[in-house]
Order: structure tokens, then sequence, then C-alpha cells
């Protein structure tokens, strides 16, 4: 044994599967009495037709840093993704790590199979030898899957070796789903060929769907046709009628698996490769019921074990998805997973996610694409899991704990501690379709293998921290098509929509209680000059002064806006002469203020002022009008005046026509 606690990954997927989970049962036994520490990364690949899903559940198995590890082991005919099958192979490879492959023999590894071949044969055979029967037909898995080509393979053999002509019309190819099983009965039942003696299926699930369909057309089994399955799991011998099937060593396996990476990091020398014999099991569907019964009184105590354990699990399932559904915030979010996680019934458990999960959400608002980035984020990780793992909850020895940020490559702080005792850990991946947004982490729990609803409850925590992702994209980008809808850009304060949104209240306040308002209307002297003479960059720039210095003097109240061009307008509720002309002031002596400050053009405005107590007819922008035209008079004064100023002429009375200084 040697001193430093071995680590063993595990990469598998569907766990919630007998065939998985006996393994995984061996593998723990073993573990357990070697005093080793087993890492499972676990994918829910194969659910359904959606790729996209499949990418962000196979993901998890780029998270396993194998350089870190003294083994692993893969449940290889779990994983149906082919390219992220290799893509795991050779990062094995590359690490240099004993590697044990189950059920498929890849070169340079250790391999643990099961003899399907023989096993199939045997059993096709019997069908044969033992009943006598002719029309066999076959139920079978995939194409790409070597259990089910293999299985495929003895069958047709077996029918060569007894002289039984092999018509496809009788072989049925399904996908080793349940549906399979009722789907191929149908096709049975309407092909043109005379209908089998008996049906043999490449697993029990879909086994067991064929018989339920066949009753359910009034077709008696074994009666009628006999039926025989492949895996001998609980269902199949609990069944009625119990199905015939083929047994499978499979804790053996998961033992056998742990001993040869133990084997080979002490320097024992084994066979690369192992090939393990099964047994067939003939019960009452096939009609011989050379296999026990199980006992009424213990199959009750079994089934209401089942059955209470499945009620407790949707019961937290379903609380756990409503929970987490009502959520719009990530505070609510971890508040209300932080309820349910000692229900999960593990010693450690740890939120971990990319620091990019939320791609969109920290785009910058100043950010001309802004709107672009949030709405459709192109950056979001779809393979591995960035650089840092953020660490929102953890769980840790009944409590909540503080966990500081980490490298992805960590997988979980501490893991390879020599202070940790052993441990049994489930990564799995959090994600919507392909987005990866991280993965969770639980320890030393019987929950991702016990319960049917495991997966359930994984989704509802991915797709709720999904739903507040886009809760907080959606409010973000309310809050920005509310700016660029009510502020100035270039300005920054208010443009029109912004000045009628922000002084509605105000103006109908001062109708209804007869409060004066005040209409302060500012118009840039110059700004075309500015323009011409220093560029647009410049007169943009004064246009922003100008309104900077109306919002330094807005101070009590005032709401300002730009109006277009270089006109601005100031409103105020409930207001005074004495305090409209401090406001002037005020402007002006800022408006001097910043030409002092060396500006290569000198900042100039003129402006005019309106108060009157509003009335129900009168419109804001009528008021609005008025004080234009006082500031429009007020520009032709100051320009009537400094004209006057440069020539010595006297003051033109109002009667007079005002001389044109263009037309001297």
């Amino acid at each position: 044994m040697p001193e430093k606690r071995p680590h063993i990954a595990v990469i598998v997927s569907t766990i919630d599967e007998e065939y998985q989970k006996g393994i995984l049962d061996g593998i723990r036994q073993f573990a357990f009495a070697n005093d080793i520490s087993i890492e499972h990364f676990v994918a829910f690949g194969n659910i359904g037709s959606d790729t996209r899903h499949d990418t962000g559940e196979y993901n998890i198995f780029s998270l396993a840093n194998f350089k870190l590890f003294d083994g692993v082991i893969l449940v290889i005919n779990t994983i149906q993704m082919s390219d992220r099958l290799e893509q795991v192979l050779e990062r094995v490879r590359e690490a240099g790590i004993p590697a044990v492959c189950i059920d498929k023999d890849v070169p340079g590894m250790y391999t643990i199979c099961i003899d399907n071949e023989r096993a199939m044969q045997a059993m096709v055979e019997h069908f044969i030898v033992r009943h006598g029967f002719t029309r066999i037909n076959y139920i079978s898995g995939p194409a790409d899957n070597i259990d089910s080509r293999q299985r495929l393979k003895s069958y047709k053999d077996a029918l060569s070796e007894h002289n039984i002509p092999i018509e496809e019309e009788r072989i049925y190819h399904g996908h080793f789903m349940t549906k399979d099983g009722a789907d191929a009965v149908t096709q049975f039942l309407q092909s043109p060929l005379q209908f089998p003696q008996a049906i043999v299926c490449a697993n029990d699930n879909m086994a067991i769907a064929a018989v339920n369909a066949l009753i359910t057309h009034g077709v008696r089994v074994p009666e009628d046709v006999a039926i025989s399955g492949f895996d001998y799991i609980d269902n199949a011998r609990n069944y009625s009628p119990s199905l015939t099937s083929i047994e499978r060593p499979l804790v053996r396996v998961g033992q056998l698996a742990c001993q040869r990476i133990l084997n080979h990091l002490e320097g024992i020398e084994q066979d690369r490769s192992l090939i393990l014999e099964t047994k067939c099991c003939f019960s009452q569907s096939c009609g011989c019921c050379e296999v026990p019964v199980t006992n009424t009184e213990e199959f009750k105590r079994r089934n209401f074990q089942v059955l209470e354990s499945f009620t407790n699990d949707a019961s937290l399932a379903n609380r756990l998805s409503s929970s987490l559904a009502e959520c719009d915030t990530m505070t609510d979010f971890v508040s209300n997973l932080e309820r349910f996680v000692p229900e999960f019934g593990c010693k450690e458990f740890y939120l971990c996610l990319c620091d990019s999960w939320k791609d969109g959400i920290v785009a910058e608002e100043a950010d001309e694409n802004y709107l672009m980035h949030i709405l459709s984020p192109n950056e979001y990780i779809t393979e591995g899991y960035g650089d840092q793992i953020l660490v929102p909850l953890a769980w840790r020895d009944g409590m909540f704990v503080h966990m500081e940020p980490f490298h992805a490559e960590e997988m979980l702080p501490n893991l390879f501690s020599p202070e940790k005792g052993r441990g049994n850990y489930y990564f799995v991946p959090l994600h919507f379709r392909e987005r990866c947004m991280g993965y969770c982490v639980m320890r030393d729990t019987s929950f991702p293998t016990s319960s049917k609803l495991f997966h359930n409850c994984i989704m509802a925590i991915a797709n709720s921290l999904e739903s507040v992702r886009k809760i907080v994209c959606l409010d973000r980008v309310t809050r920005k098509l509310n700016r660029l809808y009510t502020v100035d850009t270039l300005a920054e304060i208010n443009n029109r929509n912004g000045f009628r949104i922000g002084t509605q209240h105000l103006y109908n306040w001062c109708i209804r209680f007869q409060k004066p308002v005040m209409l302060m209307f500012l118009d840039m002297d110059g700004l075309k000059h500015i323009n011409d003479t220093y560029g647009h960059k410049a007169g943009d720039a004064a246009i922003t002064e100008m309104a900077d210095i109306l919002t330094a003097s807005c101070t009590e109240g005032e709401v300002c806006c730009r109006f277009g061009g270089d006109e601005f307008i100031v409103f105020a509720a409930d207001y005074t002469e004495e305090r409209a002309q401090e406001l002037s002031e005020h402007i002006n002596q800022r408006i001097a203020a910043a030409n002092l400050k060396g500006l290569p053009y000198t900042l100039a405005a003129s402006l005019g002022y309106y108060i009157t107590v509003p009335q129900k007819e009168t419109n804001l922008f009528q008021l609005v009008t008025v004080a234009d035209n006082i500031m429009y008079a007020e520009k032709k004064r100051r320009k009537m005046s400094k004209y006057l100023k440069h020539t010595g002429e006297k003051p033109v009375t109002p009667e007079e026509p005002a001389p044109d200084p263009a037309a001297e």
C-alpha cells in the first residue's frame, strides 16, 4: 500500500441506472476497505434528443485533472458522445496514470469486460434447444455501442449454428431505452412475418416494456410468446412474470477495477485484460421458473421502502424546484438553496460557479455594444470551466462556511490534503443547454445513486441559476434602454423624454395646488464658431461643460435637460423671482469660472426664464416656448449691446428697427 492515500477518479454517466449503480457499489466497497478516496465525475447524458444538453453534461469530464489522481476508472459504455470520450481517453494517456476501462477494450489501458457474446448465445440457444423455437425476434441496442454489437452478433451466430435463417425484419434496432420495447412490439405486430415464438431483448428495460405492450394487445407471456432480457436488474427479478435474463457480476467488476489500480500502484504484475463470465437466470417469462420467485412478504417490505424513499425524494425535488423558481437575485437563490442542502444527506456540499457563469451581466454599461453583449453573449463557456471558480455556497460538517475563489485545476481546494480523511465525492455539472455555469460537489452521500430524482434536483439548481441570470440581464437591459430613452448620451443629463418624465408629476402638483413654476431656457453663444474653428470634438466638449454647469447649479430640486443642439431647459416647482435670479447668477458665475480654466474657446450662453402659475389647459412645453422667446430677446439685447459697445452708437428705440451688424 502506498504511503499516500490513493485517489481514484471515476468517469461515468447516468448513475441512477442499475448497471452503473452495481459497478459503483463495488468501487465504494473496495475503496472503503482499503482507505481509498473516490472522486466521481458524473454526467446524465442521452436523456433526450437535444445534443446541446449532452454537451453541457459531458463537459464535467473536462474538469477532472487526471495528473493529480493515482488512477481512473472509466465506465465507457455509459458515455454516448464519442468525441468527448476520446478527449477523456487522450487526457488520461497524457497524465500517465493507470486506467481501467469497463466493458470496452482500449489499447494501453486495463480492461474488465463481460462475456456478452457467450451469455447472449447461451440465451438464444436456450430458446432453440430447450423450447424448440425457430421464430425468434430480437430487440437490439444502438449500433455504436460495443455491448449492443456483441449481443446482436451472438443472436445471429446462434441462429446460424442451428440452421435457422436470419430475417432482418425480425430485428428491431433500438437505443437501450424503455420505449424501444413498446415500439418494437408495435413493429412485430404489424410485420407480415409469422408472429415470433420468442423475443430476445438486449437489456431488461426494453424487455419489461415489451411485455407490457404485448399484454396491452392481448398477447400472453409466456403462453403466447416467451421473452428474455439482459442485466437481471431488480425490476426484472420482481416483475410479473419475473423476467428471464442474464446476470452480470457488476459489484465484482467495480471491486476488481479498484484492485487493478491498487496492484499497479504497488508494482504487482497482472494481465491487462480480464473477461468475467455471466449467468443465465431462467424464470417465468420463458416458462422455466428455475429461479426462486421473491418471497411475497419480503417483496412487500422492499416495495414499501422503495415507495417511501421515492415519495420523500419527490417531495424534496418538488419543494426545491418551487423554492428556487421564486428567486430573482443571486442572494435569494443562495438563501433558498441553503435550506435544502442538509436534506441531501451529505457531509460536504459546494456550489462552484465559473467566474463567467453570468456572462452578459458583467458587461460594462459604458460599452457601446453593451446591449449586444448582454442579450447575446458570445463568450460563454461550452468546454472546460475557465480559470477561476467562485463558491457562493459551501457546507461542511453541519455548517455553512466561507470559501475564497480557487483555480479550476484544483477542482476543489484541499481535495488531496493528507489531513482530510477518505472521501467519496460526486462532481456533477451545472449548465443550461451547452452553456457551462459550474458544478456541484457532494461528499459521502448515497443520494446521487439511490434516488431517481437526484438529477431533477441538480437540474432545478441549474435552471434557477439560468433564470436568475436572465432576470438580472433583463433588468439591466431595461435600465439601459430607459437610460437611452431619457438621458442625453453626450451631455449625460435628461433629454426631452427624461425632462417630460421628470417634471410631469411636479407640474401636475403645481396645477393642483396653484404653485408657481419656473421655466428657464438657455442657448449657448458661439457654438458654431467653436465647431468651425476647433472642431466638433471641441464643440461636444463645450456642450458637456455647459451640462455640467447646469447640473452643479441645480441643487434644490430643479430639473434640467438638453433640449437639443446647444439649447438647455431648467424647470423648478414652487419657485420665486428671487430664486430664479440667484440660479441665473450661479450659472453665469460657473460659466465665467470655466473660462478661467484655460479653454481654447470662450464659453458663453444666453438665458431667459419665465415664472407663472400653470393652468390645466396649459401644456408644459407652451411655457417652454415663452421662456425661449424671453431668452431670445435677451440674446438679441446682448448682441445689440455688444454692437453698440464696439461702434459707440446710441441705443435704438423700440420703435426703430435694429441695425443689422452683418450688413455693415
